[in-house]
């Protein structure tokens, strides 16, 4: 058993890092960095210099989109070459396709807002028009070895009664439009069907809070009906 060390009493910070060296040994779709590196240690003292690679995924936004007045979510369904890479080793405890059950997502680009992203995203995956914006949470994906992060909201919307075929052809993509009872949808969280972390923190925080987005949005469209 390794000796036990006194943790100083601090907070650590990025200040608290020094990188000797940092180059991308890879540039294709995404990117890969590699980092030389030592960190500072709870003790005090500093880490021996380490070599780390990083996936370079880009920033993304998520939004579930919901129409308080049907009481329908609308998910989307496309195929991910990750869920297809990982079929050999895969250890889930139900099967998976490699055509996912999702929320609508996408990547922020260079001067977008993350309000904009998921309005757009909203538009071009699902046909939707975002009419407000409530969000759930920020969080990063996989920090042990990425930098992608997620800024995920929860969309009002006027859900078509039917799902359509949506996705723009030059990215290569096919994408099913589902519109499903909120009932339903939680069915899926429970099962395993929806499996992926952004619907499933998406879901969840939606099983906690869809009473108040009822209560919010219908008395707010009903406000501005009146006006009109």
């Amino acid at each position: 058993m390794p000796p036990t060390r006194r943790a100083a009493r601090r907070t650590l910070a990025a200040k608290d890092v020094r990188v000797f060296t940092k180059g991308s040994p890879y540039k294709g779709y995404f990117r890969i960095d590699r980092y030389r590196l030592s960190h500072r240690l709870f003790d005090g003292g500093w880490s021996a210099p380490m070599t780390r690679e990083v996936f370079e995924r880009g920033h993304a936004v998520g939004v579930l989109l919901y129409d308080p007045d049907r009481d329908v979510v609308v998910l989307i369904e496309q195929f991910r070459i990750g869920a297809y890479a990982m079929q050999p080793t895969l250890r889930f405890r139900r099967r998976v396709s490699p055509w996912l059950m999702e929320v609508v997502a996408g990547i922020v680009e260079k001067g977008e807002s993350p309000e904009h992203v998921a309005r757009r995203e909203a538009r071009e995956e699902a046909g939707c028009e975002v009419l407000d914006l409530v969000p759930i949470c920020d969080y990063m994906v996989t920090p042990g070895g990425s930098t992608e992060t997620v800024i995920l909201f929860c969309g009002r919307v006027r859900a078509s009664r039917h799902g359509s075929i949506h996705g723009i052809d030059a990215e290569h993509e096919d994408i099913r439009v589902h519109v499903v009872p909120s009932a339903r949808a939680l069915v899926w969280l429970d099962s395993g069907a929806a499996c992926n972390s952004m619907i499933v923190i998406a879901l969840q925080w939606f099983r906690l809070n869809r009473d108040r987005l009822r209560k919010r949005w219908r008395t707010r469209a009903k406000i501005t009906r009146r006006r009109a």
